[in-house]
């Protein structure tokens, strides 16, 4: 296949972007970092939400822990996020309509997010939309976001140039990372404000406006990522 007769991919962000789960993500982080002292920073919380929790850790705790406590921690965090995200979380509003005209349009999908594999398998059952997805790329044991790597995974996995990618996105780093990796984005407000999600090609509330209607203000069609 050549880069013109490649369609469309889309690489979706899951946390914020798919699923609204921020404030479980937040409260799962506060119970936890209680457990060892640690009053947890809301502001700090918001800025770095999208990243991977091993990279935000020595954050949140102000200081670089050792590997045996950095992996009790995380354990705990994870644990508690696995039991609660299935009844804390909601699909954004219209994110199914955007998956179904993607699936119709024989456009591949893929999971590119910072979560770990069993956490997205979890949300992807839960809301019954493993089979929207061709793979699934898993971001935790990855450099974090800004970073691009867990996009260029994505790409790799479909054998598609970067160029050919549309990154679906709700946090700064997100965006940052897409667009390093040399893929278009678009944002959902869901996290940031449009303001500092500006970066992106296409900046939208939620997922209720038509997916061609995006596109097609980007100059993007569903055939080729060349200019409609």
């Amino acid at each position: 296949m050549t880069l013109k007769d490649q369609k469309l991919a889309t690489l979706w962000d899951m946390d914020g972007t798919i699923v609204d789960t921020k404030a479980c993500h937040f409260f799962c982080w506060q119970t936890t970092m209680a457990n060892y002292g640690i009053e947890m920073d809301k502001k700090l919380f918001d800025t770095n939400f999208g990243r991977n929790s091993r990279s935000t850790l020595p954050l949140y705790l102000g200081f670089d822990p050792d590997e045996t406590l950095c992996n009790q921690i995380l354990d705990d965090y994870r644990r508690r996020l696995m039991h609660l995200l299935p009844q804390k979380s909601n699909l954004v509003p219209g994110v199914v309509s955007w998956l179904e005209d993607f699936m119709d349009q024989n456009v591949p999908q893929v999971i590119a997010s910072s979560a770990t594999l069993e956490n997205i398998e979890s949300i992807l059952r839960t809301f019954e939309l493993r089979d929207y997805f061709d793979h699934i790329i898993a971001g935790a044991k990855l450099p974090a976001k800004p970073e691009p790597d867990v996009f260029l995974k994505a790409a790799k996995s479909l054998d598609y140039a970067p160029e050919n990618c549309c990154v679906i996105e709700d946090s700064r780093a997100g965006v940052m990372g897409a667009k390093t990796a040399g893929m278009h984005c678009i944002a959902v407000t869901t996290t940031f404000s449009k303001s500092e999600l500006s970066l992106a090609d296409a900046v939208i509330d939620d997922f209720t406006l038509p997916v061609n209607t995006v596109l097609d203000e980007m100059g993007i069609s569903y055939k080729t990522l060349n200019p409609a």
